[in-house]
Parts: structure tokens; C-alpha cells; sequence
């Protein structure tokens, strides 16, 4: 059956083409992206772009409202927006730090918090968080990143305990490095020093983040709550 999936910042890389998998599989799908125009290929397939930026509780309100209205209520949420904002901690000021919390680890809150007052009334749902293997990993100069990656771990595993009597599951999902535009801009030499950490040797295509994803909002995996799904060629093995 079609159901109602968002999937926040689904306007380009991991979150296009996890929106691309859903829409293909006949679900509807809404997407939330913050600037720029949505892609036209994604709107072909008649998915619903609404304009959010979900650090703004009255935009995610206002964001949900028009999905219900559309679509219904949200019964899959995969909560994929994200920032960088890179520096080493002792250059890094009090808003690269709080402003890269506040989008990842709040922002989530946000739209969590909003899509669980309706499956909680329906006794079922489908919760999907985009972390990063550098939540559990680290990496020098992206410590704000980290931290809010991580925490989206933490996080994950507390709504497993609480949401699960109620049969709705969530679960983690933890890329390294994924092939996208962010990526492409590197310098061969920053590519191929990424390559040699992976045991897989090589990127991540986003389509392979997105099948995770698919299986997580599956009834395959109606069994399968407060898991960290590593997605990322071998390289946080162990963590």
C-alpha cells in the first residue's frame, strides 16, 4: 500500500535519492529543502516539495500541515537535513557550534517530535535518522558535526524505548563517505586519501544509503528498533 513517507532535505545527494526510492516503489513522498529550487525530476514523479528550514518550529508546523492536507499523516519520516560547518575547535566559534546542533540534532527533535503525534494515534510508524560515521567515529575539525551526528544516536535509541509498545520503530543510519556533489568538489589527491581509509575501497553511491533506508521503513524490518545501521564500505568497523 502507497503510504505517506517526508524526508527532510530530500532536494539533493542522500536525501534525493532516498526521496527517488520511495517515490519509486509508489509511495507519496513530500520533501523538505530550505533554498534553491526543487529538483524537477523529483516533481515529475509527483512528489510534494514543500520549503522548510527546519531550525524554525512555525516553518516545520506549517511544513506538516500541508502534507497532511496532501498526503495524509506521515507514517514513514526519514530525517536526512544537515550542515557542515568545519573548523578546528580552537577557531571554531559559539554559532559554528551551535548553529550545526541546532539544524542536525534539534532540527530533528523538531520534526520527530511532530510526525509521532499522529502515528502514535495510528499505533504504528516508521522513524529513519541520517547520522554519519563520524558521529562515531570523529574526525579532526568537525567536531560540531560529530557531536550532533552522535548525538542522533542517543536520541534514536531513547524513542525506540518510548515509542515501541505503540509499534513504531526507529532506527539509525550511519553513511561515510557517499559519492555526491559535496564530495566530487574534493581534489583527486583528498578523493583518493578518502578511498584508502574504506576497505571497500571506493565511495558509497547515494542509491545505496537510500535501499538502507527502504528497508529500515520495510515490514521486513518490523523488528528491528534502536539499531545503528553502518553503511560505509568497513570503514567505522568496530564502533
Amino acid at each position: 500500500m502507497s503510504r505517506s513517507v517526508l524526508v527532510t532535505g530530500g532536494n539533493r545527494g542522500i536525501g534525493l535519492a532516498i526521496a527517488r526510492a520511495f517515490a519509486d516503489a509508489g509511495d507519496q513522498v513530500a520533501f523538505t529543502y530550505r533554498s534553491g529550487e526543487p529538483p524537477e525530476s523529483l516533481i515529475k514523479s509527483g512528489a510534494l516539495a514543500v520549503r522548510c528550514d527546519i531550525t524554525d518550529h512555525e516553518q516545520v508546523e506549517r511544513a506538516y500541515k500541508e502534507i497532511e492536507e496532501k498526503h495524509g499523516p506521515v507514517e514513514v519520516l526519514v530525517a536526512n537535513a544537515g550542515v557542515t560547518r568545519d573548523q578546528l575547535l580552537l577557531r571554531m566559534s559559539e554559532e559554528d557550534f551551535s548553529s550545526v546542533l541546532e539544524t542536525n540534532l534539534t532540527g530533528t527533535f523538531r520534526v520527530v517530535k511532530r510526525a509521532t503525534k499522529r502515528m502514535l494515534r495510528a499505533r504504528t510508524g516508521r522513524i529513519v535518522l541520517i547520522s554519519s560515521v563520524v558521529g562515531l567515529l570523529g574526525s579532526a575539525g568537525q567536531s560540531n558535526y560529530a557531536a550532533s551526528k552522535a548525538g542522533l544516536v542517543g536520541f534514536a535509541r531513547s524513542l525506540a524505548r518510548e515509542l515501541g509498545s505503540r509499534n513504531i520503530t526507529c532506527n539509525v543510519i550511519a553513511p561515510g563517505f557517499v559519492d555526491t556533489d559535496m564530495t566530487k568538489a574534493l581534489t583527486d589527491e583528498q578523493r583518493a586519501n578518502i578511498v584508502g581509509q574504506v576497505p571497500l575501497g571506493r565511495y558509497a553511491q547515494p542509491e545505496e544509503i537510500a535501499a538502507s533506508v527502504r528497508f529500515l521503513a520495510s515490514e521486513e524490518a518490523a523488528y528491528i528498533t534502536g539499531a545503528v545501521i553502518p553503511v560505509d564500505g568497513g570503514l567505522g568497523m568496530g564502533h
